[in-house]
């Protein structure tokens, strides 16, 4: 088969999360063979620099471009060059713009990892009869994927567990030092304050040491999205019940696997399903290639996975 040559865009790079993703990605272009895979993206997790990043590799001239959106308005003018110069454009882990892309590899429905976040916090709170002040602490308020999980969110709460308030959303900019001191002002801000979802792999563990530090452990709830690695001394200390996430590797090895059908014409508009080698079959829904379902790590089933 030709060299097919696959640039991958995370958020923000250095972050566990997206490492991991990448480490399976790798593992795809591995077993593929004829696989070159970049992966680059901001330092900074800026958006406008995601957007000057794909126009770079643009003009390279590689064969697919998989980004994963931080603010789909800013990159998709870009995302729309790249296709029309012939670049195929994914989008993975957080959805772009329709128009900017070709399919969208997604982790799990919104829907199912809202609900499952909701769920875990009611469970970790003592059941759906529990009354309690609630927070969100996302990543950056143009999170398109965030955003659609906070609606999600809402509307399972305000439709399942009528008990529960949430009483502030708060960016934490993928900065958890930021993340950190969001929560340390919740906590003063609403003394009676019984959770936090913190629902950035970066604005959960942030979360989570801000609870610990002011002695909270077991008196206020956190969970949300994390690689378990990054949690796994939360989970132990007990300031933290359950992890909700994905395989992250799997994800990363799912989008190169749709980069290189795509690019070798075995992926179409219209697909209901995918080979997804030893992933297996995946379902596709309109244009989005979903890689399963969610994951949720407890004291009894964590130390089962490194990533």
């Amino acid at each position: 088969a030709k060299k097919i040559t696959i640039c991958l865009i995370p958020k923000k790079k250095g972050l566990p999360y997206f490492t991991s993703c990448a480490a399976g990605a790798q593992a795809a272009a591995n077993d593929l063979g004829n696989i070159e895979l970049i992966y680059d993206g901001p330092t900074d997790g800026s958006p406008e620099k995601q957007a000057s990043m794909i126009e770079q590799y643009t003009l390279k001239g590689v064969d697919v471009i998989a980004v994963s959106p931080n603010d789909p308005n800013v990159v998709a003018p870009a995302m729309r060059k790249a296709r029309a110069k012939g670049i195929h454009v994914i989008a993975w882990d957080a959805d772009g713009i329709q128009d900017a892309r070709d399919f969208f590899v997604n982790q799990a429905t919104a829907e199912a990892i809202a609900h499952g976040m909701v769920d875990t916090m009611v469970n970790d709170l003592g059941g759906p009869d529990i009354k309690a002040e609630v927070a969100i602490v996302t990543a950056y308020l143009t999170a398109a994927n965030q955003n659609v999980w906070i609606e999600h969110m809402k509307s399972h709460i305000s439709q399942k567990y009528t008990n529960l308030n949430l009483v502030a959303i708060k960016p934490s900019d993928e900065d958890q030092k930021l993340a950190f001191k969001v929560t340390q002002d919740l906590m003063k801000a609403y003394p009676d304050i019984k959770g936090f979802f913190g629902i950035s792999s970066v604005s959960f563990p942030g979360a989570a040491e801000a609870v610990k530090q002011a002695g909270k452990s077991g008196q206020v709830m956190v969970t949300g999205l994390a690689t378990p690695n990054s949690m796994k001394s939360y989970v132990k200390d007990d300031t933290v019940k359950s992890v909700v996430l994905w395989n992250t590797a799997e994800l990363g090895y799912l989008t190169v696997k749709v980069g290189e059908a795509l690019a070798n014409g075995r992926l179409n508009q219209g697909d209901t399903s995918f080979d997804a080698g030893k992933l297996g079959e995946k379902k596709i829904v309109g244009d989005q290639v979903l890689l399963g379902d969610i994951l949720v790590f407890n004291k009894n089933n964590i130390d089962q996975y490194d990533f």
